[in-house]
């Protein structure tokens, strides 16, 4: 769905990172060096950005039940 507000293992802030990231590996660069720029150091951390699947606007497709 949406990428957590925060990590689910240590609790820090993520989600105002995403957007860039995201703009960037869809540019072409390479996640890994792109967490290290904007300071994701933590395994955890990483793991939420790298893992996630955003279906969110796919699931606003679906028609909603009467």
């Amino acid at each position: 769905m949406m990428i957590p507000v925060r990590c689910f293992t240590c609790g820090a802030p993520i989600v105002h990172l995403w957007e860039e990231f995201k703009r960037r590996v869809e540019a072409g660069e390479d996640p890994g060096k792109v967490l290290d720029e904007l300071g994701i150091k933590r395994y955890c951390c990483r793991r939420v950005f790298l893992s996630h699947v955003d279906i969110y606007y796919e699931i606003l497709n679906f028609p909603r039940k009467s």
